[in-house]
């Protein structure tokens, strides 16, 4: 029996998504997700292809346990992690620095590496690890890999990675632009290619990735050239909870007028400010039906969130020089329509225009929304990170 699945595994601090993609025949047997690991109120829901969704509620005490829990629940599918179908485990893991440009077979000293990181993802590495080895003590023999989200911006040019501060310091603490939501960019930007029917080499594109956590690429020829996101998550766009782009001087202010710790400033930044800090709410769709009903703070939140948006389709239209498509993704990207409207809207001399009619429409289906006179193709594509996770590692194994 050819071994062709392969589990595709996301550890958050508190939970663990899953998917079971099978290589071969494009299909995907079981998807799930335990949420609250590590409490009372623990709950995993599973879903087999074809078949009924199942949910256990109850404690489930750490990540081992909650492993555990998706490989017997696989089992009684007849998907087990002992299956013979199964040539891989994919790991997200959010920070590769420097060192990790491409997805790599785990090992020891890979995993040792990974922990070295640490310091520069905290809230992230370390679950990313933990999925890594609770998946290791399971299936020592079964190849583990690890998919970085710095890995597809590893191309972006000194001059754009590197920020205008003491070059000795920089090296020293590792400071520069790394870039996230690789796997999403790199699955978009490959996509916008095949929806225009060229290949990827034949295009430039800016992609929007627009969920909770919100960022920008600029892809010259399936090579990321310029990223919003920097250092860590937290730069760039206007976010649900995050601030994104601002005065580095916020800090010190912050620090020496307000009286606030280090801790204090990073919670405020990253957990209270973006759209919540604006508005009160960091869900789009609220966000928008309050500024429907006229709530200034949503239409002033909106507004300053589609402002931004406006300035990086601008900046990376002015890096590529030129552009084939803007393409929007994630959850915000993908669904709120009136966002695409509003980010669009005005920038007719870049040669963009919507089909509103078409951008109106709902569909999970990737999609052109641009008028049939724009020069620059607009179009909307569901990301499908599990699936760009599972090729690289499969790929990569089967070599």
């Amino acid at each position: 029996m050819t071994a062709s699945r392969v589990l595709v595994l996301n550890s958050g601090s508190s939970s663990l998504k899953y998917q079971l993609l099978d290589m071969a025949d494009g299909s995907r047997p079981a998807a799930g997700l335990v949420e609250r690991i590590g409490e009372e109120s623990s709950r995993l829901v599973h879903e087999p292809a074809g078949g009924a969704k199942r949910e256990q509620l109850g404690p489930i005490a750490d990540h081992d346990a909650a492993l555990k829990a998706v490989a017997a629940e696989l089992a009684a599918d007849g998907m087990g992690l002992d299956s013979p179908e199964l040539a891989a485990v994919g790991h997200r893991v959010v920070h590769g620095g420097t060192r990790f440009t491409r997805p790599t077979v785990i090992d020891d000293e890979v995993l040792a590496e990974i922990r070295a990181l640490v310091p520069l993802a905290p809230l992230h590495n370390p679950a990313n690890i933990t999925g890594i080895e609770v998946a290791r003590a399971l299936r020592a023999d079964l190849p583990q890999v690890a998919v970085f989200d710095t890995a597809f911006h590893a191309t972006i040019p000194d001059y754009a990675a590197q920020y205008a501060i003491d070059a000795e310091t920089a090296a020293r603490y590792a400071i520069r632009r790394y870039g996230f939501h690789g796997t999403s960019h790199a699955y978009v930007s490959r996509a916008a290619a095949g929806l225009l029917d060229k290949a990827p080499e034949d295009v430039n594109v800016i992609v929007l990735h627009l969920g909770n956590g919100a960022s920008a690429s600029a892809v010259r020829g399936g090579v990321c050239v310029d990223t919003s996101m920097g250092l860590t998550p937290l730069e760039g766009l206007v976010m649900g909870t995050r601030s994104g782009d601002l005065d580095p001087a916020v800090v010190f202010h912050l620090a020496r007028v307000g009286g606030m710790s280090v801790d204090e400033i990073d919670s405020l930044l990253n957990k209270k400010s973006g759209l919540l800090g604006l508005c009160g709410d960091n869900d789009m769709r609220e966000v928008l039906r309050r500024a429907g009903k006229g709530d200034e703070a949503a239409r002033n939140a909106f507004a300053t969130y589609v402002h931004r948006l406006k300035k990086y389709i601008g900046a990376y239209a002015a890096v590529l020089g030129r552009v084939d498509a803007v393409v929007f993704t994630a959850g915000v990207g993908e669904n709120a329509a009136a966002v695409r409207e509003a980010a669009v809207a005005g920038l007719e001399e870049l040669g963009l225009a919507l089909d509103l009619e078409a951008n109106a429409e709902r569909s999970s289906r990737p999609r052109l929304i641009s008028a049939e006179y724009a020069r620059v193709a607009v179009a909307v594509i569901p990301t499908d990170e599990e699936l760009e996770i599972a090729t690289q590692a499969y790929e990569l194994v089967t070599q």
